[in-house]
């Protein structure tokens, strides 16, 4: 067995999937460039994948012939190696939560600024979203395989996905994921929610969307009164440059400038 090997085997043994570069050199006494010979002879047997520049994924035989390893088993290891908050989000969080009316081929992690560029690499492939409004709740931590990593809970989840709807294909393409999403909303975690979250125009396409669902009064009314001490105005539901909001016809002020397609 070769050092890297080695390393590899014993890291596997603490059930870690991933390392870095620094991480190999101060646990191996040979020279550097043997160690890259080994790392590429890896890769080539697709025994690793070199995610970033000095960050590897540990690839066992389970995950080989997928080519890639679950977020959850390397993302906190890999924001750690960065220096950067994080929280696994969108698509990813709510698949997580039970709602993944399609499998998702994407994972998606939102941090601050400044913006991270996407990892594609053969089946692998990471979008990472900026937010300059960090969130000082509703990240929580989940255990896997690997130890702990960060999450957005359902509620932060369902407004993420509403705040980056143009991102991320646009209203219909997320809105069976949503509806799915919205039996996982306690009114805790919504509660928490509007204890810090700026975005009163999002808030506003949410309460219209958990209408158009028809859910729980409960959190209808929760939402609404938290936004009627605020006062808000007039918006589009799909964000539309240039074009401003007519008459809604709703308490929520959403002019509903698009039609609501629900695979449910």
């Amino acid at each position: 067995m070769t050092a890297v090997s080695d390393f590899i085997k014993q890291l596997q043994s603490y059930e870690e999937y991933a390392f870095s570069w620094e991480e190999l050199l101060q646990n191996s006494n040979k020279p550097a460039s043997t160690l890259r010979k080994e790392l590429a002879r890896l890769s080539e047997n697709k025994e690793i994948l070199n995610l970033r520049k000095g960050f590897y994924l540990i690839l066992s035989p389970r995950y080989q012939s997928f080519g890639k390893l679950p977020i959850q088993l390397y993302v906190d290891k890999l924001f750690k190696y960065m220096d950067r908050p994080y929280y696994v989000g969108l698509y990813s969080a709510a698949a997580y939560f039970g709602a993944a009316h399609q499998q998702i081929q994407k994972d998606y992690i939102i941090s601050k600024p400044p913006a991270l560029r996407s990892i594609n690499k053969n089946s692998l492939s990471i979008r990472f979203f900026k937010t300059t409004h960090w969130p000082k709740q509703n990240i929580v931590k989940k255990k896997s395989d690997a130890g702990y990593f960060q999450i957005s809970s359902p509620a932060l989840t369902a407004v993420d996905l509403i705040n980056y709807m143009p991102q991320i294909g646009g209203l219909n393409r997320m809105i069976t994921v949503l509806e799915e999403l919205l039996e996982e909303i306690e009114r805790d975690d919504l509660h928490t929610l509007f204890s810090w979250y700026p975005y009163k125009s999002v808030l506003q396409r949410f309460g219209f969307l958990l209408d158009e669902f028809q859910v729980d009064d409960t959190l209808t009314e929760l939402l609404y009164n938290h936004l009627k001490k605020e006062g808000f105005y007039s918006i589009l539901l799909s964000p539309k440059k240039g074009f401003k909001a007519g008459k809604t016809g709703n308490r929520w002020k959403v002019d509903a400038n698009l039609k609501i397609e629900s695979d449910l």
